[in-house]
């Protein structure tokens, strides 16, 4: 389903319209299995290549301020 007819939605009706439409629930399962697709391609790549991993390795302490976050978390 569009997720434009969210918009068209969410322009012609209440807020309470616009929450019980079933329009939004299958959007949000067509999102949904998206995400999930996209996450499964990417976790495969991850798992099926050396260099994918190396690269992830590079990124997560440096930019990905991975040690940061962690040690943020430890201090909580």
């Amino acid at each position: 389903m569009s997720r434009g007819i969210l918009i068209q939605q969410a322009a012609s009706n209440s807020r309470e319209q616009f929450a019980d439409s079933p329009s939004l629930d299958e959007v949000l399962i067509d999102a949904v299995i998206e995400a999930l697709d996209a996450h499964t391609f990417m976790s495969r790549q991850a798992l099926d290549s050396d260099k994918v991993r190396a690269g992830l390795m590079r990124i997560l302490p440096g930019p990905g301020q991975l040690w940061e976050a962690l040690r943020a978390r430890a201090g909580a």
